[in-house]
């Protein structure tokens, strides 16, 4: 399979291991991930931030459970935001839920296991329909490891605006009543984990942009000023890698979608 490429090659987001240990806790405000201690993996992480992500998902890989952290955040960005193909989207994310659930087992302390499983079968939930998904059992499994990752990592701000999007999609798809007795989905609790995530991470695109959109799906009209500041804010927001660049791409889309 080809990999298509990152689109906005940028000298700036090409690291060494040295710049990359300066602006690593700016850079994983998000994920939390420890500066790792092999040089294989450091490689790993340069080449994610450049938008190389074939290449960091290899060597993560390559490196075996201790490279999944940065193997699967290069495949799943690449595949959430680069990946046209529908098929290969749901296989790719299968595969990285798979393999999750097979770290999980052999390092069950690691929030990464947890949230990058969650993260997967959250799109894959969403590729064949969340109602669909819901019906085979997905939403319980996303919810547990979203869980799971916020207690072993409680400041991991990526991890509650994934419990977020949780929320506001369940409710969005099965109604506030079903959504709630059914799936333990509260609109206030979406949001509360949103605003949780920007008091952990107040540079986050993503967070704002999630935000946004949940905003949209449950409040419509209601909101609509609300979410256009958040993706103002987005686009206001560091552009420091390769996925913050494409977050800043996901804002200016949306706002433009608005204004049509």
């Amino acid at each position: 399979m080809a990999w298509t490429p990152f689109p906005h090659p940028d000298p700036a987001f090409r690291y060494t291991p040295e710049s990359l240990q300066q602006a690593w806790p700016g850079l994983h405000a998000g994920d939390r991930e420890a500066f790792p201690a092999q040089p294989a993996l450091v490689q790993a992480w340069i080449a994610f931030h450049a938008g190389e992500f074939e290449r960091a998902a290899r060597l993560g890989l390559d490196v075996g459970v201790n490279g999944y952290a940065v193997a699967h955040k290069a495949i799943c960005m690449y595949t959430y935001y680069l990946e046209a193909n529908d098929k290969r989207r749901l296989d790719t994310f299968e595969c990285v839920a798979e393999r999750c659930e097979r770290q999980q087992q052999e390092q069950p302390d690691n929030p990464a296991g947890y949230y990058w499983h969650a993260y997967a079968l959250g799109q894959y939930a969403r590729g064949i329909s969340v109602m669909k998904a819901l019906a085979q059992g997905l939403g319980a499994k996303i919810k547990h490891s979203l869980d799971k990752a916020i207690r072993l990592e409680p400041l991991r701000a990526d991890a509650h605006v994934a419990l977020g999007v949780y929320h506001a999609e369940i409710i969005d798809k099965a109604g506030a009543m079903i959504g709630g007795l059914t799936y333990g989905a509260k609109k206030e609790e979406g949001y509360r984990q949103f605003q949780t995530a920007l008091e952990l991470n107040p540079d986050s695109a993503i967070a704002r942009i999630q935000y946004a959109r949940a905003l949209r799906m449950l409040e419509g009209k209601k909101k609509a000023a609300e979410a256009t500041a958040l993706l103002e804010q987005a686009l206001r927001c560091a552009v420091r890698d390769a996925t913050e660049r494409l977050d800043h791409d996901a804002a200016q889309q949306e706002l433009k979608e608005e204004q049509q």
